[in-house]
């Protein structure tokens, strides 16, 4: 058998590869639409008009008819990084959770490998997954803007699709780590999913609401949009603190898989 993060890799080769024809169709299709939208002024009155509760669904956007402003309220306040979140906790759950709902574990466990390797190798099958959605967001986008001839920096780009990676990898190491811990793949999505949701509207929320604010800290989507990626490029301190909460999730999930008695 070949080593564990290349067979995932290409037990998923089919799904993965609908995934990037997908995403890159996103990002094409969403740039080719904005120039009907920088050239109406009334966009960036519409946006201002948004009811509160509304505006935490696309994000703190300082002008809709920019380019960065476009993308921030299309793709990257909410779009781009839910896409990435649904793909990494998909795979977290069904590393571990997912070979012992289909009977495979044991022909898994079999080969001489330890259980900390199989872990590992799952996860970094998970990122190697991920890096190919990040390169298709990026190819959609950057064709897109070639054609319209959009000014917007690559560079820029780059930086805010590898924090929204960087955010999905955290909530796939919490789906992971809840699948090494309980076994169970519905679970692992379930809960990893609730956790999503809830904290993006904590997160949204406590910009609109005071009493709210000061616990905006608990939600990764702080450490995603507070230094406005797109425009002002990657914080070192909130990418550091999404890259040491991931690593914590992968840390538990081998700790959790080593002692726990596994279903074959």
């Amino acid at each position: 058998m070949p080593s564990i993060l290349l067979k995932t890799l290409r037990d998923q080769q089919r799904g993965l590869f609908w995934w990037f024809v997908g995403i890159v169709a996103l990002g094409l299709v969403t740039v080719l639409l904005y120039p009907s939208v920088g050239a109406a002024p009334e966009m960036e009155r519409l946006f201002e008009d948004l009811p509160p509760a509304a505006q935490i669904f696309v994000g703190e956007i300082a002008d809709i008819t920019s380019p960065e402003g476009y993308l921030n309220s299309q793709l990257f306040a909410l779009m781009t990084p839910l896409l990435f979140m649904i793909y990494c906790i998909a795979q977290g759950a069904g590393a571990i959770a997912g070979e012992e709902a289909a009977g495979t574990m044991d022909l898994l466990l079999a080969n001489p490998v330890p259980r900390s390797q199989v872990v590992l190798e799952k996860f970094g099958a998970m990122l190697a997954g991920g890096m190919v959605l990040g390169l298709a967001n990026l190819i959609g986008i950057g064709v897109g803007a070639a054609i319209i001839d959009m000014d917007i920096s690559f560079a820029r780009l780059s930086e805010v699709t590898l924090l929204a990676l960087v955010l999905g990898y955290l909530f796939g190491g919490l789906a992971l780590l809840l699948g090494c811990w309980t076994g169970k793949r519905g679970v692992s999505i379930g809960v990893s999913a609730g956790v999503g949701v809830v904290t993006y509207l904590l997160n949204g929320f406590a910009m609109i609401i005071s009493w709210l604010e000061p616990y905006r800290f608990l939600s990764p989507f702080h450490y995603y949009t507070d230094n406005d990626p797109i425009n002002n490029g990657l914080d070192p301190v909130d990418t550091l603190i999404l890259l040491v909460l991931t690593a914590i999730c992968l840390a538990a999930a081998v700790y959790t898989f080593q002692r726990r008695d596994v279903q074959v």
